[in-house]
Order: structure tokens, then sequence, then C-alpha cells
């Protein structure tokens, strides 16, 4: 059995401080630290949209085949057709 790590992060800034994608090489946990199999995200959070998100992760050539999944209690069809057109999961 292998095991996992999961990180949790309060926002998307956040989240593109974490993975280096938001243009400051301090904030970054450094790629060779961290494997990244997967980004779940919610479409609401402070700041920025998961489409917003999800758009920074997918131009990145470190993380663009990474499966994002972004989650949302709306069920508004031209958001999740947008978000499955970018390339989410």
């Amino acid at each position: 059995i292998s095991s996992c790590k999961v990180t949790v992060v309060e926002s998307g800034t956040r989240a593109l401080q974490y993975l280096g994608l938001d243009g400051d090489k301090k904030s970054s946990i450094g790629f060779d630290s961290v494997k990244v199999n997967l980004i779940m995200t919610d479409y609401s959070m402070p700041g920025m949209t998961g489409y917003d998100l999800l758009k920074k992760i997918k131009e990145s050539s470190v993380f663009r085949e990474i499966p994002v999944v972004i989650m949302s209690s709306e069920n508004i069809l031209t958001r999740i057709d947008r978000c499955l057109e970018e390339g989410a999961e």
C-alpha cells in the first residue's frame, strides 16, 4: 500500500503560491519536493474562481497534465461547460 499526502490551502491565490504559479519564486514549495497527482478545488473561492485557477494550471508547462476537479454546489450549466472545455475533469 502506498501512502499519499494531502495539502489544503484556503484560496486560489494560495494554491497558485503553493504551486509556484504566482510569479514569486520565493513562495513556491519547490517542484522537486512534492509530486502533484490531482488538484481539487471549489468553484467559488476568495479572490478568484475555480475556472481562473484551472486556466493558470493549464497554462503551466509543469502542471498542465495534472487532472483538475472543480466542485460546486451550484448547478450552472454554462460554468460546468466552460470548465470542461478548459480541461477540468
